[in-house]
């Protein structure tokens, strides 16, 4: 009874109800915290008890299988990486902000034990944005040992073991695994773009209302951050639990200026974009409005989290613009932590010398998801311009290798496409499509290749490009977005890299490319620029700004 009154009444009320009185603050505190959240709380009171007796319970396995392998090793002084993941050495390297030179902080904050809820309901998909969960998750844990990770996933047909082995199998990331635990989510498909095949934006936002309401069913936790860029998913949690700290880690705003501007087929960009130059009649018009007024819900609700990180320069000037002018003053700024990246393995696996530059080969390397935004059409058009116009020796045996993975049937679909693409274009012999790579082939891949491509319009950052750079590779990458505006910059007054926007840019760019006299020089400058966003520096931009989410007094 209590089940399908929650379903039929409390679930779709609850989703409405942010909205509703978005500015009206005593109705916010009434209906909210007052009767909403701690309907919520008395319900997951008993599923909190178990979760932490079970990390408990688990977190004393692993410490006794630990010592029985320390046992077994007769003594060795050396212990394998395995056996030594210094979860207890936290202090000196993830310890700051609130703690001074590397020391614990005010009132002992390293032994903070809360729970921290991660939003990422797909966090089993091997993209960029999940390296960024799970390298957070590691700073996480390692700053806070005795905190308990909780990610809310809706990926149902894989288990706690296989997600990490993924993690550790596509990522090289090795967490922790007594203090991470999933709660599974049965409301993913409402933030599906196939659920709502009219007004997308809205319908996946109020999706993701249903689907954030289905996961504080499950569990409230102590600190609320979602990482995947579900902006209303935060309003509702600042609804219900205003004394809940939330934080934004946005990887691109779900409306920007840009896409509004896109409409305008007049505007600089109004070429550009899947709905470019359709704010025209009365239906442009109408989009325009519905576009306008859903930026402003976006803009109100995404102001309310407590802490924003922002994964590149430019995501950071579209959520200053949106969100900033609601922000208090008080609150924390709106800050840039660069996504993770590979890079000092990177540098350890791919040589970058004269030496190795004989055994690269005329190969562009694309490394990207096969979603429609990454372009893919528009690299193999380039392609195929560039091996039928160009007369150099590169293009003669010049290959194109796309490296990504393949979510659900609509990328495999997507693949498929592609491949006809490939097969009309009479280049099949010259295109290899690798799908759902593990780490050790896309390094084998990177130390082959000689250019690296990307060619989404507006790409927020560009994780997949930074590691073309510390791979040594030869960018050549969509003229706009983090690509342009934090990855392939120069170094000391030379370039590292090609920018392009047409098909015709970009097989003028693979023709520069791999026709340098000196390639290994600007191999060298581009390793050099990838040297900004290591995993270490993520981990203390990270740590600096979660730490304000427990700091003492919170």
């Amino acid at each position: 009874m209590l089940s399908s009154f929650s379903s039929l009444v409390v679930v779709p009320v609850a989703c409405l109800l942010p909205l509703i009185v978005l500015f009206v603050p005593i109705l916010r505190r009434v209906l909210g915290a007052s009767c909403l959240g701690w309907y919520l709380r008395k319900k997951t009171d008993g599923r909190r008890s178990v979760i932490l007796e079970l990390i408990e319970a688990d977190e004393k396995k692993f410490r006794e299988k630990k010592d029985n392998r320390r046992s077994s090793s007769s003594g060795s002084s050396s212990r394998s990486s395995r056996d030594d993941d210094g979860w207890e050495k936290v202090g000196s390297t993830f310890t700051v902000g609130t703690s001074k030179n590397g020391g614990k902080g005010e009132e002992d904050s390293e032994e903070w034990e809360g729970i921290v809820g991660f939003f990422h309901p797909f966090c089993n998909a091997g993209g960029g944005g999940e390296r960024v969960l799970w390298a957070a998750i590691r700073a996480t844990q390692r700053r806070w040992p005795r905190a308990k990770c909780i990610v809310y996933t809706g990926d149902h047909d894989v288990n706690k073991e296989a997600i990490l082995a993924r993690v550790e199998n596509r990522f090289n990331i090795h967490l922790h695994p007594p203090t991470i635990n999933f709660l599974y989510l049965s409301t993913r498909h409402w933030v599906l773009a196939s659920t709502w095949p009219r007004f997308t934006l809205a319908g996946q936002s109020f999706g993701s209302l249903i689907m954030a309401w289905d996961a504080f069913s499950l569990l409230v936790p102590d600190v609320f951050i979602d990482t995947m860029g579900y902006a209303f998913a935060l309003g509702l949690s600042k609804f219900l639990f205003p004394d809940v700290p939330t934080a934004a880690y946005v990887h691109y705003p779900t409306i920007s200026t840009d896409m509004l501007e896109s409409l305008d087929p007049t505007s600089a960009v109004g070429a550009q974009g899947v709905n470019a130059g359709q704010g025209v009649g009365i239906r442009g018009t109408a989009k325009k409005l519905y576009w306008q007024l859903f930026a402003k819900l976006y803009s109100r609700v995404g102001a309310s989290a407590d802490v924003v990180m922002t994964n590149s320069t430019w995501t950071m000037a579209h959520i200053q613009k949106l969100w900033g002018p609601l922000r208090k003053a008080s609150e924390n700024p709106i800050a840039v932590v660069y996504p993770p990246v590979a890079v000092k393995e990177l540098e350890q696996e791919v040589e970058v010398s004269e030496a190795s530059e004989a055994k690269r080969e005329n190969v562009l390397l694309y490394i990207a998801q096969f979603r429609p935004e990454k372009n893919h059409q528009l690299i193999i058009q380039a392609f195929a311009e560039f091996i039928k116009n160009s007369s150099s020796e590169a293009a003669k045996d010049a290959k194109l290798v796309l490296v990504g993975s393949v979510r659900d049937d609509h990328d495999s679909k997507r693949v498929y496409q592609l491949r006809l693409l490939v097969n009309e274009l009479h280049i099949v012999d010259r295109v290899e499509f690798h799908l759902d790579a593990s780490w050790p082939e896309i390094l084998d891949w990177l130390r082959r290749a000689s250019v690296g491509v990307n060619g989404m319009w507006n790409e927020h950052f560009g994780i997949g490009v930074v590691e073309y750079q510390a791979a040594g590779l030869i960018s050549v990458v969509h003229d706009s977005g983090g690509p342009k505006l934090d990855i392939v910059v120069e170094v000391d007054g030379e370039p590292t890299g090609f920018h392009a926007t047409t098909s015709t840019e970009f097989a003028l760019g693979f023709e520069k490319a791999l026709s340098l006299p000196n390639p290994s020089d600007v191999r060298v400058r581009a390793r050099t620029s990838a040297k900004r966003f290591t995993e270490e520096e993520f981990a203390r931009r990270w740590i600096e700004q979660t730490e304000k989410l427990v700091a003492p007094g919170r």
